[in-house]
């Protein structure tokens, strides 16, 4: 500095001396640098704008409000209805939604708190309920009565039914029932049927058991008639324990004492009265015989039983047999 306080010479910017070193390393990387650029645009393709097509861009443009949150939604509910079916939970799933609005109806005064049912007579009421599908958790406002009406009618015991609701809370219903008329035996398994051959349930109940038996394949359908025929002939009628359809055409007797009838294919009524007017005056029935063939329309055969058919071989041969001379 002078005596002025001012430098005695000018500042000049001083720039950074350069290493003769860090010069080479750098010129030593600029080849390498430059290889490396060269390779990243060799290797780098061209990018293509992509351009969306105009169907897409008016559909965006014109989506209502809240259309993504709804199309999500159906998405979401489709998929668990598909995971429902597909895992056949499809009627425990019916079944708790059925469950859900008929409490929410019950709540509000449409619970069923009256049944009356009218002509039942074989079938409970608690049957009768299950079979039409009302339930303690039914209510009266979501009841189908159309539905239950077919779900009764449906049934073998029932022929006709109606069902009537009667707001807030009563149930009616009707039902006309069919009548235990014989039972159906047939490869071995007996059955209730009615008078229309309708099979009304499994042989099981012993109130059944003074029912008649009836055998055979087409036998349920055309027993009635045959039956009512029988019954104008209660000589025969009452020695009968089951009577037998054979080939679909002819019917065959079975006496309570083993006998076997055969009747004829034609002509059964004037069969049968020859049956009975042959019991009044000779006691057929309780000779010891094993069956009885009435097919042909000019004879009536008759089986011996064994004991019987031997007593007869050996009364023949005593009386075939030669007094001997001298005897008295």
């Amino acid at each position: 500095m002078d005596g002025g306080g001012r430098l005695s010479r000018s500042v000049r910017s001083q720039r950074p001396q350069s290493n003769p070193q860090t010069r080479g390393a750098s010129a030593a990387q600029r080849p390498r640098a430059r290889a490396q650029g060269a390779a990243r645009r060799a290797n780098t393709a061209p990018v293509t704008r992509y351009e969306e097509p105009q169907w897409i861009a008016v559909l965006e443009r014109r989506r209502p409000r809240g259309f993504g949150l709804f199309a999500t939604a159906v998405v979401l509910i489709g998929a668990a209805v598909l995971g429902v079916v597909k895992g056949g939970h499809t009627d425990e799933v019916l079944g708790a939604l059925s469950d859900a609005r008929n409490a929410a109806a019950n709540s509000v005064g449409f619970r069923i708190t009256s049944v009356a049912i009218t002509g039942r007579k074989q079938l409970t009421q608690d049957e009768i309920l299950a079979v039409g599908g009302v339930t303690g958790r039914s209510s009266l406002l979501f009841l189908d009565a159309a539905t239950a009406r077919d779900k009764l009618k449906a049934d073998p015991w029932i022929s006709d039914a109606t069902v009537q609701k009667l707001y807030p809370g009563r149930l009616q219903i009707d039902i006309t029932e069919r009548s235990p008329f014989a039972l159906w035996q047939e490869n071995g398994r007996v059955s209730v049927i009615s008078s229309d051959g309708t099979v009304l349930e499994p042989y099981v109940a012993r109130r059944f058991v003074s029912l008649p038996l009836v055998v055979g394949k087409g036998a349920e359908t055309r027993a009635k008639d045959f039956l009512g025929l029988l019954a104008q002939y209660p000589q025969v009628r009452s020695q009968v324990k089951a009577i037998v359809f054979v080939g679909e055409r002819r019917w065959n007797l079975r006496l309570a004492d083993g006998v076997d009838v055969r009747l004829p294919e034609f002509e059964v009524e004037k069969a049968l009265a020859t049956l009975s007017k042959m019991d009044k005056e000779t006691g057929l029935f309780s000779r010891d015989i094993t069956a009885i063939d009435m097919r042909l329309p000019d004879r009536l055969t008759v089986r011996l039983s064994e004991d019987a058919a031997k007593a007869r071989n050996d009364l023949l041969k005593d009386k075939k047999t030669p007094k001997k001379a001298g005897s008295a």
